[in-house]
Order: structure tokens, then C-alpha cells, then sequence
């Protein structure tokens, strides 16, 4: 999976914005079938941007995995 540059949260919130005009006017005319292929879009990018977010919140903590323990049998 690909992750997006912190850096660039304005960039993907700018997309958002841009799908989710683009489905008001498919709407307002009646694109119907180009409603569904922005919505499905716009879906993927706020996935994306909750991802992001998710991971600006984490990238500061450490998760402690423990010591590997060897038995020997």
C-alpha cells in the first residue's frame, strides 16, 4: 500500500473539496453514471486522508514489541 507524504494533507483535503463539487454538478445534470464513478473516487480519498491522519497521530509514539524469548527443546 502506498501512503501519502504527510506534506501533502492540503493537497488531499483539496481533493475532496474537488470530487465532492464535481458529484453536485454530475448531480445537477443528471450524469448519473458519473456520479458513482466520482463517488467511488472521493470514498478512496477520504480513506486515504483518515489513513493519513491516523498516521500523523502514531508517528510519534513507539510500540514496544518485547524481547524475543528462544526455547530450546
Amino acid at each position: 500500500m502506498l501512503r501519502v507524504d504527510p506534506k501533502q494533507r492540503n493537497s488531499l483535503i483539496e481533493i475532496v473539496r474537488n470530487l465532492s463539487d464535481r458529484i453536485d454538478e454530475a448531480r445537477a445534470n443528471g450524469w448519473f453514471g458519473e456520479v458513482q464513478g466520482l463517488q467511488i473516487g472521493l470514498d478512496a480519498a477520504r480513506a486515504k486522508l483518515v489513513s493519513l491522519d491516523r498516521t500523523i497521530r502514531s508517528s510519534g509514539s513507539i510500540t514496544k514489541l518485547g524481547i524475543p524469548k528462544i526455547i530450546h527443546e
